[in-house]
């Protein structure tokens, strides 16, 4: 998949075509590893690691897992790889020690929404302190609808 996706985008492919070849190589893609492991939870001891593997894939089908896994094969504009997300949160990982003096646990989801608002910036590419010396006065009295239109994403449209 990853690498149908490489070509679309070479390709430079409208969203409509992109979403039709998702569509049309997941269906495959997604009935062979079901036949796959129907064949490997068949063939194998079920304690055995490859037998586990099976078994819990077929598992999160049973769960309706696939369902929400094939919802990035119907909106183009998704990602197969989440590895922009992880790349953006891995300095709060590596910083959680550093940051043990947040005081509260109260405090933490608020650092984390910070934190979360700074690498939204920094993946745009809009500058951090010009956006938060923009944004933060006068938050606290602004409605709901006007807050939303504050995201970096607007914001760094507009600037």
């Amino acid at each position: 998949m990853f690498l149908i996706d490489r070509d679309a985008r070479q390709r430079a492919l409208s969203s409509m075509n992109v979403t039709f070849i998702r569509r049309e190589y997941a269906e495959e893609w997604l009935q062979g590893i079901w036949e796959a492991c129907l064949m490997l939870a068949q063939q194998t001891l079920p304690k055995s690691a490859l037998g586990q593997a099976a078994a819990y894939t077929l598992n999160m089908w049973a769960k309706n897992m696939w369902a929400k896994l094939r919802r990035c094969f119907d909106y183009p504009e998704v990602e197969l790889s989440n590895n922009l997300a992880e790349n953006s949160m891995r300095p709060v990982a590596l910083g959680r020690k550093n940051w043990l003096h947040v005081g509260s646990a109260q405090a933490g989801p608020k650092v984390a929404a910070i934190l979360s608002v700074v690498e939204s910036c920094r993946r745009l590419g809009a500058p951090v302190k010009r956006y938060l010396a923009a944004v933060l006065p006068g938050l606290n009295r602004r409605t709901l609808s006007e807050v939303a239109n504050l995201t970096p994403a607007c914001w760094s449209a507009r600037a």
